[in-house]
């Protein structure tokens, strides 16, 4: 079955790239989430007064990709523990976030969080919240780092290989 998920990991370019790689995963679109205007554009929201995350809408075959599984992946991909910042960008709309659709998603969120908790002494900064909003980046910044592949990325070229290498059913490890 086709699910859908929202994530917040930074600069939306990398996050993007990175979930493309994973097996399971059918498509995604670039956008920002949970502020507080309407139809922000990405100099507004660059101004970090409206309240979006750079957030990535994540469509996935859960029979290929669960839930759980790009949950784990998410949390290889951010530092959880920073708060509005991942690599150099910095400002809220760099923050770290899992907005659900669906109720029936939040118990799957809250065990992978309690989970990678257990592997830090500081609390995670990763919000997890019903998505209130999603609005589509402009065209320019879907598929970013495919129409630009030297383009800017704060994550490390090595973890687009272990993204494509992963599968549902074995234990992330990067």
């Amino acid at each position: 079955m086709i699910r859908q998920i929202y994530l917040a990991g930074g600069c939306f370019w990398g996050t993007e790239h990175f979930f493309k790689q994973i097996n399971g995963v059918k498509a995604t679109e670039v956008g920002f989430a949970n502020g507080h205007t309407e139809c922000p554009t990405y100099q507004e929201v660059y101004t970090d007064q409206t309240g979006y995350a750079e957030t990535v809408r994540i469509e996935y075959d859960d029979t290929v990709a669960d839930l759980s599984f790009l949950l784990q992946m998410f949390f290889k991909a951010i530092d959880p523990t920073s708060l509005n910042r991942q690599g150099e960008d910095e400002g809220t709309r760099y923050r770290t976030g899992i907005y659900y659709t669906e109720a029936e998603d939040l118990p799957v969120i809250q065990a992978v969080m309690a989970a990678e908790q257990g592997h830090y002494d500081t609390p995670l900064v990763v919000e997890v919240e019903p998505l209130q909003n999603f609005y589509p980046a402009d065209e320019y910044h879907q598929d970013y780092l495919e129409k630009n592949p030297n383009g800017y990325c704060h994550l490390p070229l090595s973890l687009f290989e272990f993204a494509r290498k992963a599968r549902k059913n074995e234990n992330p490890h990067y």
